[in-house]
């Protein structure tokens, strides 16, 4: 296979317009084509120049940056089918149609692809073996299905399905590239119905309505059960209904019905007459005129109601609990979780039972079916579907013996390959092995090049240092890895303690370090709950000492005698970004939603973060002999509106991102990418020096600030506490009362943070805000 540069998208609808969009973020050039409409006039290739427009609008955002729509050429079939062989790649993306997909790879594809090019097609089931007959014998060994999961840029899993003459060579090459390149998780499914996420998931879905019937719950019930606490997203089952669309929902179900005729479970996925009149009815999900929930302004206020399908009505929302679901959502390992709900004695730990069960076995038996082994399925729930645990990550969890049992308890039978395994995954010296069924043995979980796993280098004895809430581990190559792993990653006492003795630890031992982890989020910041309580204790001598803990931490790694690589992904608050900030180098991946958001709290960020937008501004005028103002307000303004990037590449153009930082869209290689760059840099590492020679961009900036805020209050845009808050932001940030000039130090602009930091934990409005954060997960406005 050559390599790939340039990618030809055929169908520009929504789906289509979204890979091209995803294509463009991995900065590959893209060609999106799509038919000449009757109305087109002179601007014939108006269908692919509307989806560009739109890639612009649309929430959640497919693009990283709107720049990147650049990278998008827009045309036709009728004036640019040519053009494809210019293509290294050319997918198909049109309607779910068997008949329209092979006129389009006849009429358009085969007379103009170039005789190296990858072909693909983007379906979500239909047979690639059926659409390969209409290609010539030489195309087909390039010919496979690349299924992309919607949204493109933000869902993980990429299904691959050969067709019988793919050369297994392309295949398995392509599946690299997608994999390095566009950041996917690859499983490999074979030619069946709906192929392996969309077929488990639709009867996981299916199953949820029968015994929802059978036990008289209400799909706001159900979806209260579904969810967290069965280690699934909050979408749980009948919100995600609404989100992918009611009517792809009945597409998919039909598709299974009339093509599974031997599936021994194939009536349930026969459509209920109620979710079929719901479509008619164009209750279709947040894109139609409502699903099984909606938003309605009832005297004033918002009011969620849900759908009744017994009476075809919607009804308030009653926010139902179950004291199980309340029990498993104060577990945070997802295995324990799921194990706490089913083990509940009332309606809701039944329900996720009764599902959980059925799902399990009807997965079991579709192996060797839908796919050659339990980690490919596992993946593409986790990866499609967002489940915290695979089907047989699942089994495991619950104890394959104890769900034998407790099926044998219900009358229900179970596939005899139950009867004969312990267990589906084991780790041994370092490995993670999953058992074959087709093969009956122990084999290892496959890697992709370049995937680092924390979790299995610990087990192989490689954690060097460890305490409660991070540890060190060894990553080989004279490198170690600073892991936080506390309660959302949060940075406290314990965590401050380990980044300096992983700092001395590397000094000593290692010629570099990485910071990263394996949580769903970076870090959440600071922990929250210490600050309020020796807020409402009063004790501000320990306060005083905490933040200056913190602020030292961030000067060993922004000062060590060894290069430090932060390896962000997800969520990075607060003392989370500072930790980044500090660091020599960022390599993130390219899901990295990080921002120096205290003032939410009614804070400063005092780890260093505003004493480094300081330096940062008053640096990059220095180098570019400029007046300071500028660069100081924009990174006033990241931290003043508690600024969060959208995407890595939006860290660059914040600022907290700098020029030879790194972005890796495959997320099981941003470990390895950062390692490579902390070990680049060791070659000829010289440690820097706080700074001493800084020069105060001065009272009059903050004064020109302040005026602006005013104005502000005086319109309604902000709140006078946030006046004073950002007022008080804008004095540590341009270097405190001294006149512009004034040289100053960094150790001084971090006593200022710590000061001001200090005097808004005094405020009682603070206080007030930090505990509305803690009790509702969102910021307060007082």
């Amino acid at each position: 296979m050559r390599q790939i540069n340039k990618v030809a998208v055929l169908g520009a609808g929504v789906m289509g317009a979204a890979i091209a969009a995803h294509l463009a973020n991995a900065g590959l050039e893209v060609l999106l084509l799509d038919l000449v409409p009757e109305s087109a006039g002179n601007n014939r290739s108006v269908v692919a120049q509307r989806a560009v427009a739109a890639l612009l609008e649309s929430k959640p955002a497919a693009l990283y940056l709107p720049d990147y729509a650049r990278y998008i050429e827009i045309g036709n079939f009728e004036d640019d089918a040519q053009r494809l062989k210019e293509c290294d790649w050319v997918i198909e993306v049109v309607v779910e149609n068997l008949e329209v997909k092979k006129r389009l790879l006849q009429d358009v594809v085969v007379p103009n692809l170039s005789e190296s090019a990858v072909l693909s097609t983007n379906t979500s089931g239909l047979s690639v073996n059926e659409l390969a007959q209409v290609l010539p014998a030489s195309l087909r060994p390039r010919f496979m299905v690349t299924h992309f999961f919607n949204p493109p840029r933000y869902m993980r899993l990429m299904e691959m399905v050969p067709c019988a003459e793919t050369d297994l060579g392309t295949f398995k090459a392509m599946a690299g590239f997608l994999r390095r390149r566009l950041g996917k998780g690859v499983v490999f499914a074979k030619d069946t119905p709906n192929f392996i996420a969309n077929r488990i998931g639709t009867y996981a879905g299916a199953a949820t309505w029968r015994h929802m019937e059978e036990m008289g719950l209400t799909v706001e019930e159900v979806d209260a059960v579904t969810g967290q606490a069965m280690a699934r997203p909050k979408t749980a089952t009948f919100a995600l209904w609404d989100l992918v669309g009611i009517d792809t929902v009945v597409r998919v179900m039909d598709n299974s019905y009339q093509l599974l005729g031997g599936d021994d479970e194939r009536e349930l996925f026969r459509v209920p007459e109620s979710v079929r009149r719901m479509v008619a009815d164009g209750l279709t999900g947040r894109k139609g005129k409502g699903g099984f929930f909606k938003r309605e302004t009832v005297d004033g206020v918002s009011t969620k109601f849900f759908y009744d399908p017994t009476t075809g009505a919607y009804r308030p929302a009653a926010s139902p609990k179950f004291a199980s679901v309340g029990a498993a959502k104060q577990v945070d390992d997802p295995a324990a979780r799921v194990r706490t709900l089913i083990q509940g004695d009332d309606k809701g730990a039944r329900l996720a039972w009764c599902t959980l069960r059925d799902t399990l076995i009807y997965t079991v038996k579709r192996i060797p079916e839908i796919a050659d082994d339990v980690v490919n399925v596992d993946n593409a729930m986790r990866w499609g579907y967002n489940w915290e645990l695979g089907p047989f990550e699942l089994l495991d969890a619950i104890g394959v013996a104890a769900f034998v049992a407790r099926a044998g308890n219900d009358g229900v039978a179970v596939p005899q390959l139950l009867n004969e395994v312990e267990s589906f995954y084991r780790t041994e010296d370092g490995k993670r092995l999953f058992y074959s069924i087709t093969e009956r043995e122990w084999r290892e979980v496959p890697r992709s090049d370049g995937e680092i796993s924390l979790t299995l280098l610990k087990s192989a004895g490689n954690v060097v240092e460890r305490n409660s809430a991070a540890s060190l581990v060894d990553l080989g190559d004279g490198v170690f890895c600073l892991e936080f792993h506390s309660k959302m990653n949060t940075i406290g006492n314990d965590t401050l303690s380990m980044i300096q003795k992983g700092v001395r630890r590397t000094e000593q031992e290692g010629i570099g370090m990485v910071i990263a982890n394996e949580g769903s989020l970076f870090s959440a910041g600071a922990n929250l709950m210490l600050i309020a309580m020796a807020v409402a204790e009063g004790a501000w001598d320990d306060l005083n000492l905490t933040v200056r803990a913190f602020q030292r931490a961030m000067m060993a790694i922004k000062y060590a005698k060894v290069p430090v690589v932060a390896a962000p992904h997800a969520l990075v608050m607060g003392g989370g970004c500072e930790t980044c900030l500090h660091a020599d180098a960022i390599n993130a991946h390219a899901e990295t939603y990080m921002g120096l958001v205290e003032i939410g709290v009614g804070l400063i960020p005092a780890g260093g973060g505003t004493k480094e937008m300081a330096l940062r501004a008053i640096r990059l005028a220095e180098e570019q002999d400029a007046d300071v103002m500028p660069f100081i307000l924009k990174n006033y303004r990241n931290i003043a509106m508690a600024k969060v990037s959208t995407s890595a590449a939006d860290l660059m153009r914040m600022g907290l991102m700098r020029p030879g930082d790194g972005i890796s869209l495959a997320l099981d290689r941003r470990i390895h990418d950062a390692k490579l760059k902390s070990i680049a840099l060791s070659a000829n590492y010289r440690p820097g020096r706080p700074a001493t020679d800084l020069k105060a961009p001065g009272r009059s900036i903050a004064a020109s600030i302040k005026t602006q805020l005013w104005n502000l209050e005086e319109g309604g845009f902000i709140s006078a506490y946030d006046r004073y808050l950002a007022s008080g932001i804008a004095d540590v940030i341009t270097g405190g009362d001294v006149p512009a000039g004034t040289m100053i130090t960094e150790e001084h602009l971090l006593d200022l943070e710590r000061e001001m930091f200090l005097k808004f934990c005094g405020q009682k409005k603070t206080l007030e805000r930090i505990q509305h954060m803690l009790k509702k997960g969102r910021p307060l406005r007082n």
